[in-house]
């Protein structure tokens, strides 16, 4: 089995390969539940600690890279019309904590 840095580096150098950084347009339907479970796993993953494997990989993405897929999880809710449904649901999550 692979240690954390090892798997950190083969992300890295997958993301490194030539073309990777070009982009691709994505034809995409889903449904309005899975844009919202889709938007809440991408704001959990990028609010991670560092305590986890998910988090060691997500270190070394660059920033832009992380503002771009945060970018890509609001489009997704505004495309769907759950932006306000979205807020209204994580206020109620920060209540509960």
């Amino acid at each position: 089995m692979m240690t954390s840095s090892e798997v950190a580096q083969v992300f890295d150098t997958i993301l490194s390969i030539p073309g990777m950084s070009e982009v691709v347009k994505i034809d995409l339907k889903i449904s309005r539940k899975n844009v919202l479970l889709l938007n809440h796993v991408i704001e959990r993953g990028l609010a991670a600690k560092g305590d986890d494997k998910t988090s060691n990989l997500l270190a070394i993405v660059p920033k832009e890279n992380l503002s771009d897929l945060k970018t890509i999880s609001e489009d997704c809710l505004q495309k769907a019309g759950l932006v306000e449904l979205s807020e209204k649901l994580s206020a109620l999550s920060i209540g509960k904590l």
